[in-house]
């Protein structure tokens, strides 16, 4: 507490209150509660799209880095291909190629039409989710193959000198001290995860920010939305930070 009551800090906390209670007195409120269930669902859906991808992505990130750090050539370079054309593309550009593309072809083709899967596959969300994880994927996936390079080679030789498995050696050391190492630029790459998900509005996942579009076209009140979006958005990049620095001081820096 004593470290945070500092007088910049304090300064820019009164600051802020004051911008919070002259927006709250001088600007149009009054379409907030008649959105508010809207809101809570944009948000929901903003937050699970965030976690969802984030974790699946993580994990072909995983795959990814450990391909490129140790694995054979077959493997490494079609991962490094992978990283690279998603790393060289815009997520708007993929994101449209999934729905507006391949989403456009499943139709055409009868069994996937006749499947339990089309009412899944008819909808937007799909496609909105595996391109935020591929994007995932393909940042993190360079962030872990240098995170898997980055651990002490001594500490691998030793566990095989104990005759300690290879699965048991990735499990409990080279896996553990590579996340932890790219820990801090993991927690970075979701807050951009989060900030990069009012991209799926533009295939009709009604998120936070598809939500706030809509008050303005349905009210034609523009800066009070986008605020309340601001602030939103804020808020939850806010926790993800906070988050993360807490698991970095729960993760010990070595794992035996």
């Amino acid at each position: 507490m004593k470290d945070f009551l500092k007088p910049h800090r304090i300064v820019m906390l009164v600051i802020a209150v004051l911008i919070v209670g002259w927006c709250a007195y001088s600007m149009n409120w009054s379409w907030l509660p008649k959105y508010m269930p809207k809101i809570v669902s944009g948000i929901w859906i903003t937050c699970w799209l965030t976690v969802l991808t984030m974790g699946l992505g993580m994990v072909l990130a995983v795959m990814l880095g450990l391909a490129q750090a140790a694995g054979p050539a077959w493997l490494a370079w079609p991962a490094k291909v992978y990283c690279s054309v998603i790393r060289g593309t815009p997520l708007l550009l993929q994101l449209w190629l999934l729905y507006f593309g391949l989403g456009s072809l499943f139709p055409q083709i009868p069994w996937i039409k006749d499947s339990a899967l089309w009412p899944i596959l008819r909808q937007a969300w799909p496609y909105g989710v595996l391109a935020l994880t591929m994007s995932v994927a393909g940042y993190e996936g360079e962030v872990m193959r240098g995170a898997f390079k980055g651990v002490p080679s001594g500490q691998l030789e030793a566990a095989r000198a104990m005759g300690m498995p290879r699965l048991t050696a990735f499990r409990r050391i080279w896996l553990p001290q590579a996340i932890h190492r790219a820990l801090p630029t993991i927690g970075g790459e979701m807050v951009l995860q989060m900030k990069s998900t009012p991209l799926v509005a533009t295939i009709t996942v009604v998120d936070i920010y598809s939500v706030a579009k809509r008050v303005t076209q349905d009210t034609f009140i523009v800066y009070e939305p986008l605020l309340l979006l601001a602030v939103i958005y804020m808020a939850l990049a806010g926790l993800i930070v906070l988050f993360f620095r807490w698991l970095e001081s729960r993760i010990p820096s070595r794992t035996a």
